[in-house]
């Protein structure tokens, strides 16, 4: 029997479309984003051919905000957020307030009334959730001090957007005599007789948002890690698997309904308050596949917006808008955290994470639209500058790197006295800067990519044993651990040839590749094969393709975790069963081999 299928090709379409032009994207060494724009643009009701449903995509892209800001919460504890609240608070609103004006600005010059120009400034002054968490995860920035920050302030802007999206509403009804007004007021109005106004609808949504946090801290915090925990005790990964997904969508779903919060702020706090759990990385491990798959979605459906017309209609608006949210907004954020004395880095690490648009804009443009506010053309704008923008952004972020060595010296050796008056300001950042500017006179060392629970191992050996190393490393945390132990370390992503360079590759005897992302592990290693043609390469791998890539790319012996685990248990057993090992390991090439063990005297 025929039927339409609109869930399912709509899926298959921008999946797979997706899929190619990223592939695209990637071989011409562009980001893989571009292609989900285009493949947007492609299915979209703007370009000929296959349109796919314009009501499903942005759900769908929205089960990929809630799944990208849960896993961000399981990095993310109660402690961190707060850690940042001095900076990301007035940061937030200051940069808000500015980008807004400037919206206004150019909408009062187009003639727009002034309800609707501040709209359009409150629309190009959010970034986007989606952009701004892939951007810190493709740089490993999202457990750094500049990381935390940039997170903090996505979420201060969102509580803002929160706030607005209940007020516009409430202030347009005030001006026409209609519209959508806050429940909860309209309530105490019906029963008590009570005109709210303006300062009871922001009384009323502070208190649900209040009421929210105190929930999902007091309550929340018992409840979801001990659901986990029990599914866990079941022993079975489907039902923990969808454990997860149940509580990351349904504390999403059930924080906007009950309490008006943002769907990504409700799965945030769920993550946050699983990450205090011993669970959570393993929650993140099984939320991984769906959120990316869904988080591509998402750019489908702001590529499925744009019209291309634009850019042909209203050239001169389109620039000055794209102006704003790239030029304006990412200069504000990096005043604004110099004035907070943090460093070159950090500040233009957050500039450039915010310099875009994305979901919230793409909401209040369609709100104004729909209250009659916003005139179709800034809805057009506000869509033509999120596609443009976030296009820019990852040359926004390798502009902000070039500019970084030749601002931070002029900004960062006249400010000797406040790192030395407290303590904090000498282990947040400060560490990671010096690295990025000086390189390492060590030579015939090993370098050391990684100091987690594997490279920690290799460099407390390496540091017993007098064989000079140093360490790659981008938490600062372990950085600030590392210099107190005596240990040279450069800050930064080991991917980058800048950092290797800093390392003096060139010199080096032996790169030791300890981190556990196979992807990254292999870019590392084809680039230390490219600069130093005579390095010994050593790399650790999950399972039997991961080795044979690696060894692909450059890496000379490559440790498989598991394989190592079977020798060690086999050793164990030999002991107490034989005088010597009979059993055998397959190897990589899948010849057998026995090892000898020692006898059971011994023990």
């Amino acid at each position: 029997m025929p039927h339409d299928t609109p869930l399912i090709s709509t899926i298959v379409g921008g999946l797979v479309l997706a899929f190619i032009l990223g592939a695209f994207a990637n071989r011409l060494k562009l980001p893989p984003l571009v292609g989900y724009l285009i493949a947007g643009i492609l299915v979209g009701p703007h370009t000929p051919g296959y349109v796919a449903d314009q009501n499903l995509a942005p759900e769908l892209a929205e089960i990929g905000v809630i799944l990208l800001m849960f896993g961000v919460g399981l990095h993310f504890s109660l402690k961190d957020l707060l850690s940042v609240r001095g900076i990301a608070v007035p940061g937030a609103i200051v940069q808000i307030g500015f980008a807004t004006l400037l919206g206004w600005g150019l909408g009062a010059l187009m003639g727009w009334p002034t309800g609707g120009s501040l709209v359009f400034g409150l629309a190009l002054s959010v970034a986007s959730t989606v952009v701004l968490l892939k951007a810190l995860q493709e740089r490993r920035l999202v457990e750094t001090e500049r990381g935390k920050i940039a997170v903090g302030w996505l979420i201060v802007e969102d509580l803002a957007m929160v706030l607005a999206l209940v007020l516009i509403p409430a202030a347009a009804s005030i001006g026409s005599g209609h519209g959508t007004v806050e429940p909860l007021s309209a309530a105490v109005n019906r029963i008590f007789g009570l005109d709210m106004g303006i300062g009871g609808i922001i009384g009323m949504t502070l208190v649900k948002v209040a009421l929210f946090v105190g929930v999902m801290l007091i309550f929340g915090r018992r409840v979801i890690p001990w659901t986990m925990h029990r599914i866990a005790h079941t022993g079975s990964r489907e039902l923990f698997r969808l454990g997860v997904l149940a509580i990351a969508l349904g504390v999403a779903f059930g924080a906007s309904k009950l309490f008006g919060v943002s769907l990504a702020l409700g799965a945030f706090f769920a993550g946050m308050v699983l990450a205090e759990s011993e669970l959570s990385h393993r929650a993140a491990q099984e939320s991984l596949p769906l959120r990316d798959a869904f988080a591509v979605l998402f750019f489908v459906s702001v590529g499925m917006l744009f019209d291309p017309n634009i850019l042909i209609e209203k050239p001169i608006p389109l620039i000055a808008t794209i102006f704003i949210i790239v030029i304006g907004k990412s200069v504000a954020a990096f005043l604004i955290v110099q004035l907070f004395r943090k460093p070159v880095g950090t500040a233009l690490t957050i500039s450039a994470s915010l310099g875009q648009i994305g979901e919230f804009s793409f909401i209040l443009a369609a709100l104004g639209v729909d209250l009659g506010l916003l005139p179709e053309e800034g809805r057009d704008l506000i869509l033509a500058g999120a596609i443009i923008s976030i296009i820019l952004n990852p040359l926004l972020f390798y502009a902000c790197e070039k500019l970084r060595p030749l601002l931070e010296p002029k900004r960062e050796e006249p400010q000797p006295e406040p790192a030395a008056e407290t303590m904090n300001e000498v282990v947040e950042e400060p560490p990671v800067v010096v690295d990025e500017v000086h390189a390492t006179k060590l030579s015939g060392h090993a370098i050391l990519v990684g100091y987690g629970r594997v490279g920690s191992i290799v460099g407390q050996n390496l540091k017993s044993s007098g064989t000079p190393f140093l360490v790659i490393e981008d938490s600062d945390h372990r950085i600030a651990a590392l210099r107190d132990q005596g240990i040279e370390v450069i800050g930064g992503n080991a991917v980058t040839r800048e950092v290797l360079d800093l390392a003096n590759l060139k010199g080096a005897r032996s790169l030791v590749i300890a981190i556990p992302n196979a992807f990254e592990a292999c870019r590392v290693a084809e680039q230390g094969r490219e600069v130093n043609p005579g390095v010994l390469i050593v790399a650790r791998a999950h399972s039997d393709a991961e080795v044979e890539e690696l060894k692909q790319y450059g890496a000379d012996t490559v440790i498989m975790g598991e394989r190592e685990i079977a020798m060690g248990m086999l050793d164990r057993l030999s002991q107490v069963h034989h005088d010597s090992s009979p059993y055998e390991v397959e190897t990589e090439a899948g010849i057998s081999a026995a090892e000898e063990t020692p006898s059971p005297e011994k023990q």
